[in-house]
């Protein structure tokens, strides 16, 4: 069982249609037991950062989402969800996240070339890091692959746990690893079909 978190922020329609699409079994839900059960989790976000934090630490599964991931669980935060997983986002000022992957959050536009706009919408090839083994996320799709960003903050000293790029006017962060916490700045779930291999590898992490 796959539970996407429901703490009121998230396109949970089109992410829970992604994975019933590939034949997974997949529950949306705000019920703590619940997520304690399920095999994995994913963690959506759409909208900005202290709003999301707000009503995510309110719920209070936060704290559930932290206890499971330290059990070892597959967690994938998707979008603002990928963003919540860092330490601190400075959209708006400078608020807390979960801590999960080091690193901060900062608008891309001192990042990319002047003139680009604002937010950074659309199609964007992936590019893998040249040192690194290729994420487990990716094993059913290859480097130039494209996936659907919208976003105007992009992750900052994760170099770390950096798995993929996008090239928008310079290299902004697409996704992240650390042990069995993931993210993705990109949607998966508007992806289409590399999309859907990238749910679908998630979805088959031990």
């Amino acid at each position: 069982m796959i539970a996407i978190v429901d703490y009121g922020v998230g396109n949970l329609f089109s992410l829970q249609s992604s994975l019933q699409f590939i034949g997974i079994d997949v529950v949306v839900t705000k019920d703590a037991k619940v997520l304690e059960e399920c095999d994995k989790i994913i963690l959506p976000g759409v909208g900005a950062f202290s709003d999301a934090m707000k009503k995510f630490r309110e719920s209070g599964l936060d704290e559930v989402i932290l206890s499971e991931c330290k059990k070892g669980k597959p967690l994938l935060g998707i979008c603002l969800g990928m963003q919540m997983l860092f330490e601190r986002s400075m959209e708006y000022g400078e608020h807390k996240g979960l801590g999960l992957i080091q690193g901060s959050v900062d608008p891309i536009a001192p990042m990319i070339t002047e003139g680009l706009k604002v937010p950074h919408i659309g199609w964007n090839a992936l590019v893998f890091p040249k040192d690194k083994e290729i994420s487990k996320l990716y094993t059913y799709v290859k480097e130039g692959d494209c996936v659907y960003y919208v976003h105007s903050f992009a992750a900052t000293g994760c170099e770390v746990d950096l798995t993929a790029q996008a090239e928008y006017g310079g290299l902004l962060t697409g996704s992240v690893e650390r042990k069995n916490v993931y993210g993705t700045q990109f949607h998966p779930e508007k992806s289409g079909e590399v999309g859907l291999n990238i749910l679908k590898a998630f979805c088959e992490l031990a």
